[in-house]
This record gives C-alpha cells, sequence and structure tokens, in this order.
C-alpha cells in the first residue's frame, strides 16, 4: 500500500453454504489484489441454508486465516449499506459460467445505481472450480455423494456430521 493513498478495501459477500475450494481460490486471489478483504457472509434471509450463520462465519474464518488482510464478518440487509459502513470501494463477485452472467450483470447495475462509488469487480475461478457451487455440493453430500474434490478436509467433514443427522419429520 501507499503512503499517499486509502487503503483499497473490497467486499466479497456470498452465503458461503459451505464454503467451497471455489470460494476460497477468488479469497485468495482478491486477497493479493485489495489492501483488505471482507469476506461477507450474508444471513441468507432469501435462502434455506444447510448451515447456521455462526456454522458458516466459523468456517468461512477457519479457511481465511491464512490471509492476514482478510476479516470475515455477517451481514444482513442491503449489500449497499454494509459496503458503505465498512469503506467498501469494490464488490467482488464470482462468474462460473456464462448463466451467472446476466444475473451478477443486472446486480453489478443496480448497485452501480446505490453506491455509484463503488465497483465491481467479477473473477473467474480457476479452471478446475469452474462448475462448483455451494449448491451442488449441498445436493450432492445429501444424496451421499463424495464432494471431497469441491471443499476443504474440514467442510468435508461438516457436511458428513450435517447429512447423518436424522432430519426433522
Amino acid at each position: 500500500m501507499s503512503a499517499d493513498r486509502d487503503p483499497v478495501i473490497a467486499v466479497y459477500p456470498g452465503t458461503f453454504d459451505p464454503m467451497t475450494l471455489g470460494h476460497q481460490d477468488l479469497v485468495r486471489r482478491a486477497a493479493r489484489l485489495f489492501d483488505r478483504l471482507i469476506v461477507a457472509v450474508a444471513a441468507g434471509h432469501h435462502k434455506r441454508t444447510m448451515f447456521t450463520l455462526d456454522e458458516r462465519l466459523g468456517i468461512a474464518r477457519e479457511l481465511c486465516q491464512p490471509y492476514p488482510n482478510v476479516e470475515v464478518v455477517d451481514f444482513r440487509g442491503l449489500l449497499r449499506d454494509f459496503v458503505v459502513q465498512r469503506g467498501g470501494k469494490v464488490v467482488v463477485r464470482g462468474l462460473r459460467a456464462v448463466s451467472d452472467f446476466e444475473y451478477e450483470f443486472q446486480m453489478a447495475g443496480m448497485n452501480r445505481q446505490l453506491m455509484p462509488d463503488v465497483e465491481t469487480l467479477f473473477l473467474t475461478p480457476s479452471d478446475q472450480y469452474q462448475f462448483v457451487s455451494g449448491t451442488f455440493v449441498r445436493e450432492i453430500a445429501s444424496l451421499g455423494g463424495d464432494v471431497s474434490k469441491f471443499v476443504a478436509p474440514s467442510v468435508l467433514e461438516r457436511l458428513k456430521d450435517r447429512v447423518a443427522q436424522p432430519k426433522d419429520v
């Protein structure tokens, strides 16, 4: 960081349910680009999550520990309010496939209207993670499939434990 400029703070928002190797790949790469990266774990008001907010925060904090400039926090409400409150200048979003682009492009346009001084940066995951999504990981794990190629070992253990728990009837 140069002494003649403010640190550039980026926010990487998501539900991270669970955090996948694709998410970790984007954290690693974004952490190199910005002075500070805030991984903003959404409460998930619009999604039914497999893991609680506290569990998702714990997983993200564990996996982001190697990066001293990365902070993991939760947020509720409008991303705009969170980013402005934290002094963010960039919102980092991952694009896995062309199908993600339309939604993310619309979201970036809306965010630009709400936060004209904040840029959206799209990062594509490394090739081996292009198709990995938390939704796919949850579904495969729930059906007894092997997701070891898609998540960190500690996340795999948590998934196995969660899937093994009896379901409420």
